[in-house]
């Protein structure tokens, strides 16, 4: 499945149409609710590390060494959150989180509570990789409108694509070469399900063994996952902002 979210098209009520044969008919439902249920999960994720972030680097602010006083708060917010949580809040990732709000820090308006994410949570930790903002910005842009899995973002950056595609007199040969080789990453259905980030999220074993069905329950059973049609305001507010 391609990770890349593209929320007008995961609407099952929008989508549904009534068809000569019920198989197919809700195999399609069956289909589209999964992805549904999957880009929500993967929303409300990037949601939760942008404000992490955010609310790390407000404290930070208050600092008078901020470098010194942020790494401090680090340590002391992931022995915390491992102790209340489990693994997942470890030092990396929660500099991740921080990293991830400075590097997009517009991606979501706090005052009007709109949130402007369009890729998947690991997607964007793959941009942040590129430290050219230019570059971040042209991949993030392609890997919305292309809809570009993560392994295909990874390989792309990997492989200095922009900056091929930017030098290159016949663009439409490197593009070409880039769609042949990252086809198998674009058809690969379970590349959600075996996302160790998200099956972290989601309390699941970190092993590859789950079934969709154990997905899905813990999507739907999950106490600090909301609901598929939860808002920026409604995830801001459950936070305490």
């Amino acid at each position: 499945m391609n990770e890349s979210i593209k929320t007008n098209n995961t609407d099952i009520m929008s989508i549904y149409q009534k068809s000569e044969n019920i198989l197919s008919d809700i195999q399609n439902i069956i289909e589209a609710s999964q992805r549904q249920a999957y880009h929500a999960v993967d929303t409300i994720l990037s949601q939760r590390n942008w404000l992490i972030g955010y609310r790390i680097s407000e404290e930070e602010m208050d600092g008078s060494d901020r470098a010194e006083y942020g790494a401090k708060i680090i340590k002391k917010l992931s022995k915390e959150l491992t102790i209340q949580y489990g693994k997942g809040y470890d030092r990396s990732n929660l500099y991740h989180c921080l990293r991830f709000y400075k590097e997009f820090p517009q991606i979501i308006d706090t005052v009007c509570r709109q949130s402007h994410i369009r890729l998947t949570w690991s997607h964007y930790r793959a941009l942040l990789q590129v430290t050219d903002s230019a570059a971040r910005s042209w991949y993030e842009k392609e890997a919305y409108e292309q809809t570009w899995s993560v392994r295909t973002l990874q390989r792309n950056i990997n492989t200095q694509y922009y900056y091929r595609i930017l030098q290159s007199q016949h663009k439409e040969l490197v593009e070409r070469e880039m769609l042949e080789k990252t086809s198998g990453f674009q058809n690969d259905k379970l590349e959600f399900v075996k996302n160790p980030v998200i099956a972290e999220f989601l309390g699941l074993s970190s092993n590859t063994d789950f079934t969709e069905t154990d997905l899905e329950t813990s999507i739907i059973s999950k106490p600090s996952c909301p609901t598929f049609g939860t808002t920026i305001n409604e995830t801001v507010q459950a936070i305490g902002y």
